[in-house]
């Protein structure tokens, strides 16, 4: 940053690029000198400014004006004129784009812009909409729309508050606690630890039991490596093999979400089969016993029925059979942190806490929470959720906590 401010004196009434995810306010502070000259540059230009300069760069690119929100307009410009390879359906969505965009560099433009006209018109524009009198927002959660049994949020749905890229999680620094600060309390990888208590394959319980990162076991396995060899990349392609395992993800789905061959997201697939052979066994009777019965069940009992398995289309089928993998896994992530805040609303009551539950995201919990009441907050919500159900592997709960949703997660 003092290179940076010193960069800035030095220009005069040169030009100068400026790159920082820092608060305009904290910014101006760690320039050298009197750093608020440049405060009118930067509250002049908007998001809205940002936009329109996104938009100009794609005509020049494309050598033409078009509608950029128009799917139809976008793919005569992409697939007609510039020769972007199309699929069958000339989808222009962010899937099929982004494996030809070394080749085209237009498409990353294009996804930019798509990102910040989502974030300004959906959240930085649409959540204004919501504002009440008390000038906050009440969403609405709904107990009984999903068919997992996961509450969902509406009017706004504040459980779809973006947190993949840096500029679209910025949006959560507008949300304020009442009192000091939010606390996050967030189960750790809950879906994988109700599979390995569900499908109860030996090693998969230990590695749970044994407190080891699940995902670095897993590259550990299928890339026949020792645990000091895992590196970033190898993690994150064993974070979508387990995760994907959930969803009974076939080779060539692991292999889009990849980008690999399909022949490797097959390899990758039956290497942790091998390394978890019970896994399969499991999966074959939950399907059996889906087709026998028409639902599944719980860990709570909670039935869910499944149509789709006596459908004579055989991809509607293969959909019910993966409804029947999933539905006990997040169906029992949502029972028992429904339990938890049952419990934990209880506790607050009786114990006369000033702090809030406000908000829950599927596996996690916010809470508007006074400075005083932290420590012991804290204490009380990582037991609740910790303990109260008790499966053959432990349950973790990650806490954070900030003056803002943004700082608290």
């Amino acid at each position: 940053m003092e290179s940076l401010g010193k960069k800035l004196l030095i220009t005069g009434k040169g030009r100068c690029n400026i790159t920082s995810s820092l608060p305009i306010e904290e910014f101006i502070q760690n320039v050298p000198g009197n750093g608020m000259f440049l405060y009118s540059s930067f509250n002049n230009f908007t998001n809205q400014d940002i936009i329109e300069l996104l938009k100009k760069d794609i005509f020049n690119m494309a050598g033409c004006e078009f509608n950029l929100n128009s799917p139809k307009q976008l793919g005569e410009i992409l697939f007609d004129k510039l020769g972007v390879p199309a699929n069958k359906k000339r989808t222009t969505e962010k899937e099929h784009l982004t494996k030809y965009s070394d080749k085209f560099p237009i498409i990353n433009k294009i996804l930019e812009y798509k990102m910040m006209n989502k974030i300004y018109t959906s959240y930085v524009i649409g959540l204004q909409d919501y504002i009440l009198d008390d000038s906050r927002i009440h969403t609405i959660y709904n107990q009984t729309l999903t068919r997992t049994g996961r509450l969902s949020s509406s009017y706004p749905n504040l459980q779809n508050i973006p947190t993949r890229y840096e500029y679209a999680k910025l949006v959560r620094k507008a949300f304020i606690p009442i009192n000091d600060l939010f606390i996050s309390s967030d189960y750790s990888q809950i879906e994988l630890r109700i599979f390995a208590h569900l499908s109860k394959v030996p090693n998969l319980v230990e590695a749970f039991n044994s407190g080891m990162d699940i995902h670095t076991k897993t590259a550990m396995d299928i890339f026949s490596v020792n645990e000091n060899e895992v590196n970033s990349e190898m993690r994150r392609q064993a974070k979508a093999v387990n995760f994907g395992i959930l969803y009974g993800i076939s080779g060539f789905g692991l292999s889009e979400n990849l980008d690999m061959r399909i022949e490797d997201g097959q390899r990758f697939i039956k290497k942790y089969m091998d390394t978890f052979p019970g896994i399969k066994d499991y999966m074959d009777k939950e399907i059996k016993e889906a087709h026998e019965c028409g639902y599944v069940k719980t860990i709570m009992n909670r039935k869910r029925t499944i149509d789709e398995l006596n459908n004579k289309n055989y991809i509607i089928r293969q959909s019910g059979e993966r409804i029947a993998l999933n539905t006990p896994i997040q169906g029992s992530s949502a029972d028992i942190i429904k339990l938890a805040m049952i419990e934990i609303h209880k506790k607050l009551n009786e114990e006369h806490f000033k702090s809030k539950m406000v908000l829950q995201i599927h596996d996690e919990l916010v809470f508007d929470v006074c400075i005083d009441e932290k420590e012991k907050l804290e204490q009380l919500v990582k037991d609740i959720m910790e303990n109260c159900y008790k499966l053959d592997v432990p349950l973790v709960v990650e806490m954070s906590s900030g003056k803002n949703w943004y700082e608290a997660k």
